[in-house]
């Protein structure tokens, strides 16, 4: 039974709670994280592991604290030998997600590939043969080109939530109306899958091409709901581009990122926070892009593991 004491105790407890609540749901806003930090990694920078050991090097990712997944084309094939709903599951089984995956957009010309490749690590002639020689299967994989299709409705059996053009020739303008085809083909191919379709960039994207950018004449020429962006970070900034005028000049079609650094001297990857990228700046401005996913990546990073440790361990200071 309530009496007139406990009566105006637990009134005045609500009252007191009513003019809390306001300040108190205030607090929880301020206090709540700035930005996603479900912090991804694309395997690519571990790619010679995951062949080698596929569940080990996995475990090993989710250890380190990694929860979102990217994949790419290995000596192996796309999937590390496994069929796409194994290696969702495999990843699943670990408390991590396997929300994209990349893919080929057509044959590459091998001299040109070891071309871009030199370019972009700054001009190494012994690095861009031991990739080139890593590279080698590149030969036998499917393509967008010519397996869009099929590649689609992989990426649907692995619960796949972005499908990814790692890569296309757009030396030319030929080439570049030939990417365009073939991603507003891919595009609608993915979307009947429930799949988004995307493009990642390096950064010959920004170079003229008979006068156009590829980077702008892709985005122009596709349909903005069927193709996105995977922005990579170290790529455009290294091709003199700030990120948030991209997104200021294509707002929401960038729903991935490759959180990727280059280094100060060479501007070749390097480990996340300690190159020219200003990854604070690209963050602020991460509503205005659509992120939705970020993917740590360091092509070539010479200790794989302790390298996405240590950028991993600077996003999550970043992003506290």
């Amino acid at each position: 039974m309530t009496n007139r004491r406990s009566f105006l105790k637990n009134t005045g407890a609500l009252a007191l709670g009513s003019l809390l609540l306001p300040k108190l749901s205030q607090a929880v806003l301020l206090a709540a994280p700035k930005y996603r930090d479900d912090i991804g990694i694309q395997l690519y920078t571990l790619s010679d592991l995951m062949v080698a050991d596929t569940k080990g090097t996995l475990e090993k990712v989710a250890g380190i604290g990694f929860k979102e997944l990217e994949t790419a084309a290995t000596p192996k094939g796309y999937y590390y030998g496994m069929k796409p709903k194994e290696f969702a599951a495999m990843a699943k089984d670990m408390g991590m997600h396997w929300r994209s995956h990349h893919v080929m957009g057509a044959p590459f010309d091998m001299a040109k590939l070891e071309e871009m490749i030199k370019k972009n690590l700054g001009g190494d002639d012994a690095k861009a043969k031991q990739m080139m020689e890593r590279f080698k299967f590149f030969g036998t994989i499917p393509t967008l080109k010519s397996d869009y299709q099929k590649l689609a409705d992989e990426a649907a059996e692995g619960g796949l939530s972005y499908l990814v053009c790692a890569s296309i020739p757009v030396d030319t303008m030929d080439q570049m109306k030939a990417a365009v085809e073939i991603f507003n083909k891919a595009g609608e191919a993915c979307k009947k899958n429930g799949v988004q379709f995307a493009y990642h960039n390096h950064a010959t994207e920004f170079d003229m091409v008979e006068g156009h950018r590829p980077f702008d004449y892709i985005l122009t020429n596709t349909d903005k709901n069927l193709v996105k962006m995977e922005l990579d970070l170290g790529w455009a900034t290294k091709a003199g581009q700030d990120p948030k005028a991209l997104f200021k000049q294509h707002p929401g079609r960038f729903p991935l990122w490759h959180a990727k650094d280059m280094d100060k001297v060479n501007k070749a990857p390097a480990e996340v926070g300690t190159g020219i990228v200003d990854f604070k700046d690209a963050f602020d401005h991460a509503k205005d892009s659509g992120m939705k996913y970020f993917f740590v990546e360091q092509d070539q990073a010479p200790q794989p593991l302790q390298n996405v440790t240590n950028s991993y361990n600077y996003l999550k200071k970043l992003l506290a």
